[in-house]
């Protein structure tokens, strides 16, 4: 009896896993078609949609654990794929604005050489759709100067605000400050590119003299508050986690708290507060409405190159305030500026990665 119950469980195993093979093959099939009638911008794209609900909805009363295990490693291997589509398209659609710009798109305006060979030529204009010239140095340099103001007011203050948070603060203080950074990182963007042009632009316009409505050091003001309550969040949560028995030991030793928080505690969270300060990084280097609200729009570089009162155009304001009339090698120069975009941004996350394992090498022991 108890032999004919080991092949009953046997043989139902196997009918169950036949079905939530049957089932996981048919979901295939059903992304499969509709990728590929999305690529040929087909009406029945919504059908093989509507089918792979359906077996998604059928494999989770069947087969729920294999139903689940796969939806997992679906939505894995889709973000890969996302990612990748995204790259290969931006790619594709800047190779003619590389191809009919070259190094020029790169030009700082007058000729460059070294030991008497021109490196970099020059170019007359850096940026018209009438003459097919498209250089992005200004918005290159824009984006650059932006994102280092705006670090330099969220990166500090955001660290300083979290350990206070974390370290300082009374927990009824904690416990209204904290959510209330929260609710600032949910303010959309716009509200506060208008709140810096009406209230920031306008006080710097009247107190200093600008000459010009809209300047980079208004724009970095503004993203660095906008980046202010990421930073200030995901660093407390790192500070956060650093075990109490930690802390309390060095506290026994004789260290004052703010010997702590700078020998043990910062260090101990590096990780997370790296990670912190690089999304408060990401946000403002790709910034776009509170960068379109302010600045002038200008396609040129500042005289002199330092003068952050100057007015100039960044990467993503560029792109927003001129993709709706685009077409031809102006669109594709617009993709070129979304590819040194997203490699800039890239090669930010690879630095910073390097840059927190050396770290984390060092606070480790292992030098």
């Amino acid at each position: 009896m108890s032999s004919i119950s080991g092949f009953e469980r046997i043989r139902r195993t196997t009918d169950a896993g036949d079905g939530a093979l049957a089932t996981g093959a048919i979901g295939a099939l059903c992304l499969v078609a509709a990728f590929a009638a999305f690529m040929l911008n087909s009406t029945f794209t919504v059908l093989p949609v509507v089918g792979f609900v359906v077996v998604v909805g059928y494999g989770w009363v069947a087969h729920q654990a294999e139903t689940a295990r796969a939806l997992t490693f679906l939505a894995t291997v889709s973000t890969v794929l996302v990612l990748a589509l995204i790259t290969v398209f931006l790619v594709l659609e800047a190779i003619p604005a590389f191809a009919l710009m070259g190094v020029e798109m790169f030009s700082l305006g007058t000729p460059v050489r070294l030991f008497g060979v021109t490196v970099l030529p020059g170019v007359e204009t850096f940026w018209s759709t009438s003459q097919d010239v498209y250089a992005l140095t200004p918005m290159i340099w824009g984006t650059l100067l932006t994102t280092f103001l705006a670090m330099l007011i969220a990166g500090p203050l955001g660290i300083a605000g979290a350990l206070f948070i974390s370290e300082i603060a009374p927990p009824a203080v904690r416990e209204v400050v904290k959510p209330g950074i929260e609710i600032l990182a949910g303010i959309p963007s716009i509200v506060y590119g208008f709140l810096g042009y009406v209230v920031i632009n306008s006080y710097m316009m009247t107190n200093f003299a600008l000459p010009s409505f809209g300047s980079l050091f208004v724009v970095g003001i503004v993203i660095g508050l906008m980046s202010l309550p990421t930073v200030v969040s995901v660093a407390e949560d790192a500070i956060s986690s650093v075990p109490s028995p930690v802390k309390d030991g060095s506290l026994a030793m004789g260290a004052t708290d703010w010997q702590t928080m700078k020998s043990i505690t910062l260090p101990a969270a590096f990780s997370g507060v790296s990670a912190a300060v690089l999304l408060g990084v990401g946000r403002a280097a790709g910034e776009t409405m509170a960068a379109t609200v302010i600045l002038g729009h200008t396609q040129a570089l500042p005289e002199p190159l330092y003068d952050v009162f100057g007015n100039t155009e960044t990467l993503t304001s560029l792109i927003a305030g001129q993709y709706g009339n685009a077409t031809g090698p102006h669109m594709s120069a617009l993709f070129a500026a979304g590819v040194v975009l997203f490699v800039s941004v890239l090669v930010l996350s690879i630095g910073s990665q390097l840059i927190e394992a050396r770290m984390q090498h060092q606070f480790g022991g292992n030098r």
